[in-house]
């Protein structure tokens, strides 16, 4: 894929021993937006995607695919990758529109933790627990979250989900850039 396009896909603290020894440097970077357009501020990590696919700062090296609402069928794609980085809404008890960038464990605790964090019928949660039994994850791993504000019928994040939006697009090209040092 070349840098910067957007692929849609389609159905048919400390790191720990599963996780994959492979560098980033080795690989692609999968930058996994999920989301519903169709729920108002649920489809923010898809508008950051949509946002990254325009911005000529992301790297050549850097898959950015459209995850949809979850599914089984994107285990392959996390299997393959060197490093993820994973765009969500979720709920995290701030106010709407925060953005949170959370790395390794930190980030594996946080999409395992009771009550789930997502709407999506699957979750974030089985599908690295999947990509663990087929080979572990990468070291470099990120989940960056945006709290919604309202989860209902609509094309557009709200004002305050917007700006996160923006926010959280600086902070996935942080991650990008620091990952490719």
């Amino acid at each position: 894929m070349t840098h910067g396009a957007l692929r849609t896909q389609v159905p048919s603290a400390d790191d720990g021993a599963a996780d994959r020894p492979m560098p980033a440097q080795q690989g692609r970077t999968l930058v996994l937006g999920i989301g519903n357009l169709l729920l108002g501020d649920d489809g923010a990590g898809l508008h950051v995607l949509e946002s990254l696919s325009r911005d000529p700062r992301v790297p050549a090296d850097a898959d950015l695919v459209d995850g949809g609402t979850l599914s089984f069928t994107l285990l392959p794609l996390l299997e393959d990758a060197a490093a993820w980085i994973v765009i969500d809404a979720a709920r995290l008890d701030a106010p709407p529109g925060t953005v949170r960038v959370m790395q390794g464990t930190v980030m594996d605790r946080f999409v395992a933790r009771p009550g789930g964090v997502s709407v999506h019928e699957v979750s974030l949660a089985e599908l690295m627990d999947m990509a663990r039994l087929g080979g572990g994850v990468p070291r470099r791993r990120a989940f960056v979250a945006i709290q919604p504000q309202r989860v209902d019928w609509g094309e557009r994040p709200g004002p305050a989900v917007q700006a996160g939006v923006a926010r959280a697009r600086e902070a996935v090209l942080g991650l990008l850039g620091e990952w490719s040092r």
